[in-house]
């Protein structure tokens, strides 16, 4: 009796050793695996989260009512596709979604190395299963090489007690438990392998300027992202990129502290969250100096109260943006910003002194301007007794804020009647209708309203594309409208007209904010479809099946996004920006 209990004693010993050692070989985080001088790094530590969402009852029920999805599932590519789906899931014993959360449910590391290297790890939660999937690939592998005559190329080497797989002479990949690791380049792939032989090798995961980074995220983020912003400044096309805002007026202003802050960080950080169907995305870089020559010296808020104004809700409105750049004090020091003068910035010069009877631009024109500039662009509806074009652009419209409207009304007012003039006087020399000027009154605000006379035209159904111009002035309390169309411009009135009665208040901190409605970009895409798809035919040479199929697809994608919010500025001496996008799941 007691040599049978102490026979179970050592069994029970013996299990509990070997869980013990079982649980001391379990693997180290992917990222420690990864090479130190990685460029970018993605880590998704909850891929069920971002699965459920994407690819969950929701949002499957939502793609197969589409009815581009039910074009594709007549056509043979989708049916292969399909059959393909079935014999995987039979092969694994569950369906594509279990398979999925099973094989990926541990994490997934993605990483952008030096030399072109692409790195994945993939970490399961059932290995049977991952071992499974790879006998089952490693099959049709073999038997798609044998049929095309190169069944060398599938092939397996040693490396120390891990074997490397191949299936086209090019990739290379291994299993460790249940990680599995796939590599461009079979130097890819040894590097990890490398990084695994070493208890303290040099990884990303010891990088201090990536454990900055990481710090940035909070501990809620299902997906993280790292980049190593010196290390993509040495590329040549990368540099080269953000060298070019700073010689182009324009572009310098629109992305005015957002180039200065990635060009002059250490790194950037992004973090991942999801809330009910929203994806949040928020990013940080450390750069934190800006010179008083910078162009981003007239974009950031100067007092902690200021900021950029809340955006501008007009009927059928497809994208707003809002941005805080002071133009006063950024044109008075274009000499510094741009000391070659290029032919535009030439060119808007010599318009603005005609436009303006040779006021002095810097201090008697821009000086009258506050720094919140917004933007709108919006679908238009069609008054029947005009007509409709053929052709249906959006309507947009800039909006700025006035120092002394009551001054600078009548300067406005005659700088674009100039403008209209010119237009007119350039048509007429082509023996082309004008604009004809209207003034009627919306809100006790005057407009000024030019458009083309549509009452010698019969068939008011198909108008020229110059039929969705009107453009138009207002300047209600102290804001000026600068719109494509007259509907626009009164829409702004009365938003405005809301705004001043609520009392908007700027967004502290924030000098950049755009966002974009899913529904509408996809309203406007579909009321100009056949254009669209001309248009793709011509530029790319495809079938007009192709085309239309690609259109769909954009149509489709846009309609699944209900509205796209991106805001940046500056929190606690660091750039951050935070970009939400909110799924159409119904």
């Amino acid at each position: 009796m007691f040599a049978k209990f102490r026979l179970v004693l050592i069994l029970m010993l013996a299990v509990f050793v070997l869980q013990s050692v079982s649980a001391g070989q379990t693997l180290p985080p992917a990222i420690r695996w990864i090479p130190q001088d990685a460029v970018i790094s993605l880590e998704l530590s909850e891929p069920k989260a971002l699965l459920e969402l994407l690819a969950g009852k929701k949002a499957t029920a939502a793609i197969t009512a589409l009815p581009l999805y039910q074009e594709q599932v007549s056509k043979p590519q989708f049916q292969e596709f399909l059959t393909l789906l079935g014999y995987m899931e039979t092969e694994l014993g569950t369906d594509w979604r279990t398979a999925l959360a099973k094989l990926t449910g541990g994490g997934i590391t993605f990483a952008v190395c030096p030399e072109d290297t692409v790195l994945l790890i993939i970490d399961a939660e059932d290995e049977y299963m991952l071992e499974r999937l790879h006998e089952i690939l490693l099959r049709i592998a073999r038997s798609e090489a044998e049929k095309q005559g190169q069944s060398s190329r599938v092939a397996s080497t040693q490396y120390q007690d891990v074997t490397a797989w191949t299936f086209d002479g090019k990739e290379a990949h291994a299993i460790i438990g249940k990680r599995f690791i796939i590599a461009n380049r079979p130097e890819g792939l040894r590097a990890v392998l490398e990084l695994r032989a070493e208890a303290e090798g040099a990884s990303l995961a010891s990088k201090s300027s990536y454990q900055a980074a990481k710090r940035q995220a909070k501990p809620d983020a299902i997906a993280t992202a790292f980049a190593d912003l010196k290390l993509l400044m040495q590329i040549p096309d990368v540099a080269q990129l953000f060298n070019q805002a700073d010689e182009n007026p324009l572009a310098a202003l629109s992305f005015s502290g957002i180039v200065e802050s990635i060009r002059d960080s250490n790194w950037l950080a992004l973090g991942l969250y999801i809330k009910d169907s929203t994806l949040v995305f928020r990013a940080s870089v450390d750069g934190k100096t800006v010179a008083q020559t910078s162009p981003a010296a007239f974009a950031l808020p100067k007092k902690p109260d200021e900021g950029v104004l809340p955006n501008l809700s007009v009927p059928r409105r497809i994208a707003a943006l809002t941005l805080y750049r002071d133009l006063h004090q950024f044109y008075a020091a274009k000499d510094d910003l741009f000391p070659e003068r290029t032919s535009g910035l030439i060119f808007f010069e010599n318009m603005m002194g005609i436009f303006f009877s040779g006021r002095d631009l810097t201090e008697e024109v821009l000086a009258e301007t506050r720094p919140e500039i917004r933007f709108i662009v919006a679908e238009q509806k069609y008054d029947p007794a005009i007509g409709t074009p053929i052709i249906k652009l959006p309507a947009f419209a800039a909006i700025l804020r006035l120092r002394h409207p009551e001054d600078f009304d009548e300067v406005v007012e005659e700088a674009w009647q100039k403008a209209v003039g010119l237009v007119n006087f350039t048509r007429g020399q082509q023996a082309m209708p004008g604009l004809i000027i209207d003034r009627p009154i919306h809100r006790e605000t005057k407009l000024t309203v030019a458009y083309f006379s549509t009452s010698q035209i019969e068939d008011k159904t198909k108008l020229d594309q110059r039929f969705n111009i009107r453009p138009s002035l207002a300047m209600p309390g102290g804001y000026l409208i600068l719109s494509s169309t007259d509907g626009l411009a009164q829409d702004l009135i009365d938003a405005l007209s809301r705004e001043m009665e609520q009392g908007g208040n700027p967004l502290a901190q924030i000098h950049s904010l755009v966002k974009i409605e899913g529904g509408q970009l996809a309203s406007i895409m579909e009321a100009n479809r056949q254009l669209l798809v001309h248009g793709d035919m011509v530029k790319k040479g495809n079938t007009q099946e192709q085309a239309e199929a690609g259109i769909d697809m954009l149509i489709a994608l846009a309609r699944f996004v209900e509205h796209v919010e991106l805001g940046i500025g500056i929190h606690e001496s660091l750039t951050q920006a935070r970009l939400e996008m909110n799924l159409n799941l119904q």
